[in-house]
């Protein structure tokens, strides 16, 4: 990258940032008021930040995405979506693919001003990452609560996010809500961290990619058999073996 495009990428990456932050604190202040409503008019009124947020980035940054996959969601029930976590941007783009939804994700989160406080509205499953086996238990009995209110739960398997073209370790929690919940499951990878390295400020123009795979059925698969086809779906359709950025395999 050259002096001059890091500056040009540095200018509008500040002007997201700007746009991010301020309308946060509008939408989470905002939305306080609809605390004491049900889950879904919560939802509807908070997931519009997240879709304001995916314009915003493809306004200012040049950051775009298509989707791979599309017509094998079925809006009529409620799934279980274990995804590849590489950016922030993940959390955003997939509330305008999928159906109301709330996320697996650390207590800590929930602590933080204004952006907490509009996490809250989605319901979220807050867990102590540092709890072990009552981590687990968390998102097993949460996420099976939520999923038969007919809200879709996304976890992220890797437990964190991850460098573009880096493999992490598959956590068992999310395999062993899907053994549980006998609900069905969507894989969803994709090549985020390209445009929006993790711990980067500055994003970069580009195309991301979405693959979701069709929904499963695996109540007859065990915990590290849902572990292993977890893994192997998502490195295969988020370049996980390509570390030079190389578009995924579809």
């Amino acid at each position: 990258m050259t002096r001059w495009q890091y500056g040009f990428y540095f200018v509008r990456s500040v002007l997201y940032t700007l746009g991010e932050v301020l309308s946060m604190v509008l939408f989470s202040v905002l939305g306080q008021v609809l605390q004491p409503f049900s889950a879904s008019v919560k939802y509807r009124f908070i997931h519009n930040w997240a879709k304001f947020c995916v314009v915003w980035l493809r306004w200012t940054c040049g950051v775009r995405h298509r989707v791979h996959g599309l017509e094998n969601i079925d809006p009529k029930e409620a799934g279980l979506i274990l995804a590849r976590h590489e950016s922030t941007w993940e959390t955003y783009v997939f509330q305008t693919i999928f159906p109301q939804q709330t996320f697996v994700l650390k207590r800590e989160l929930l602590k933080l001003p204004f952006f907490g406080w509009g996490l809250s509205l989605l319901e979220p499953i807050a867990i102590d990452r540092g709890s072990g086996r009552q981590a687990i238990k968390q998102v097993v009995d949460k996420g099976t609560d939520r999923l038969e209110r007919g809200i879709w739960v996304v976890v992220f398997p890797e437990g964190t996010r991850m460098p573009p073209g880096e493999a992490g370790k598959i956590k068992p929690g999310a395999a062993m809500l899907a053994s549980k919940a006998k609900k069905p499951v969507y894989l969803v990878g994709h090549n985020a961290g390209q445009c929006w390295p993790k711990g980067k400020f500055i994003k970069r123009p580009g195309v991301i990619d979405v693959y979701i795979s069709p929904p499963m059925d695996v109540s007859d698969k065990s915990v590290s058999e849902i572990n292993q086809l977890t893994e192997a779906w998502l490195h295969s359709h988020s370049a996980i073996t390509d570390k030079a950025g190389g578009k995924p395999t579809e």
